[in-house]
């Protein structure tokens, strides 16, 4: 073996060691974070905006299965970032030291697991399962690895949700004993979605382990209301707050739920456009309410927490301490946003929620929505949407031991 060849072995071998201590105990402050993003559609696209303001990242690599989003994406990464439309190749890159992935709900947690099997850290979009079986894998990816895995449900890095446990867990409210959670939007007028060249797309890739489908325009833009790749409302909406309720209340998994759904004017969806969802959970003594259409507003999106002597009032611009009668409370109210209260949302959850998921991966800490908190979140989506497939009252039980089938 000559001088050159052991002094390279050598540089490499130091390289390595550099490169797993960097993972394995963070990274220094000034130390960049190199992103990779897959599922470049518009959500991601926007989380790439937020990404831009957190300090000490870049985005290095894209993904995409179609060649629009694909260009898009390239525009918001640095210059000459790696562009593919196979993830895996972004995992094999030495340029990536996280992904954050945006692709649709039957892909999170395959490429969740990929990415943390490849030794790269997750930022994921909500829902993060697909189905309640997929639970124990992704977990088990993230613990085994040593990966720092970041659920995208927003709250948890939100001033006034933050604020609002504080005062929860102060007992301030009482006994609470029931839950209303609304996400109300009106689409009757929305104009439809221009079709896409299917030329331009992978639809095999797009499809990965769902059933095999002629290409559908309709069903690639409108993805979150078809079962293949989403789960409706319950999956897209309600899991943004039931994860924000879990965390105030610490509430455990429902014990069984019930569902009413209907479709009234997005007559091409297979999930329901008007849904209602109870969750029961005997052993907290807590009923937990959800409603959500697209036929109305009214009510938007929020939460409602009632106590015994107050009850609370949460959404993504403030919350509001209403007093019941006699019962001593104070009337509180906190907006941390800009606007004044009573305004539409107004606080940026995204950049401090992804801001904390950096964080996380250099001190190598519990970020504020690990996997098992997504997963948990997406136990009571599934649940209520087999309650609302099976026209059954769905028990936790039961949907363990395999006792239902859609």
């Amino acid at each position: 073996m000559n001088a050159g060849t052991s002094c390279r072995r050598d540089f490499l071998a130091a390289a390595a060691v550099a490169a797993t201590a960097k993972s394995a105990f963070g990274y220094p402050a000034n130390d960049t974070v190199n992103v990779a993003c897959i599922g470049t559609g518009g959500r991601c696209r926007r989380l790439m905006g937020n990404l831009a303001r957190v300090p000490g990242t870049r985005i290095t690599a894209v993904c995409d299965i179609w060649d629009d989003a694909l260009e898009q994406a390239k525009g918001l990464a640095i210059p000459g970032a790696f562009a593919t439309k196979d993830y895996h190749e972004l995992l094999s890159r030495t340029d990536v030291d996280a992904v954050l992935i945006g692709s649709p709900d039957h892909w999170h947690v395959p490429m969740t697991v990929d990415a943390c099997n490849s030794g790269k850290d997750v930022y994921v979009e909500k829902p993060l399962t697909h189905d309640l079986s997929e639970g124990a894998a992704v977990i088990r990816a993230q613990d085994q690895n040593k990966r720092i895995v970041q659920v995208g449900t927003q709250q948890r890095s939100m001033p006034q949700f933050i604020k609002a446990r504080e005062v929860l867990r102060s007992g301030k409210l009482g006994t609470i004993h029931k839950v209303h959670m609304t996400w109300n939007r009106n689409r009757t007028s929305a104009r439809p979605r221009p079709s896409v060249d299917p030329s331009t797309l992978d639809w095999a890739r797009f499809l990965g382990a769902a059933r095999s489908q002629s290409f559908d325009s309709y069903r690639f833009r409108n993805w979150r209301w078809f079962w293949d790749f989403g789960g409706g409302i319950l999956t897209d909406l309600m899991v943004h707050w039931i994860d924000a309720v879990n965390w105030l209340l610490d509430l455990p998994d429902p014990a069984m739920a019930t569902t009413v759904g209907d479709t009234f004017v997005m007559d091409p969806w297979e999930t329901p456009d008007t849904i209602q969802t109870l969750l029961r959970y005997p052993d907290t003594e807590i009923q937990v309410h959800f409603e959500g259409t697209f036929v109305n507003q009214r009510n938007k999106a929020m939460i409602e927490i009632m106590g015994t002597r107050g009850t609370m009032y949460l959404d993504r611009g403030r919350y509001v301490i209403h007093p019941e009668p006699g019962g001593g409370l104070q009337a509180e109210d906190f907006s941390p946003g800009t606007r004044e209260l009573g305004a539409d949302f107004d606080v940026d959850g995204e950049t401090p929620h992804l801001q904390n998921w950096i964080d996380a991966v250099r001190s190598r800490k519990k970020p504020n929505t690990p996997a098992e908190e997504g997963v948990r979140a997406c136990v009571s989506a599934h649940l209520a949407n087999l309650a609302f497939r099976t026209g059954q009252v769905a028990r936790l039980e039961n949907l363990k031991r395999g006792g239902f089938a859609v």
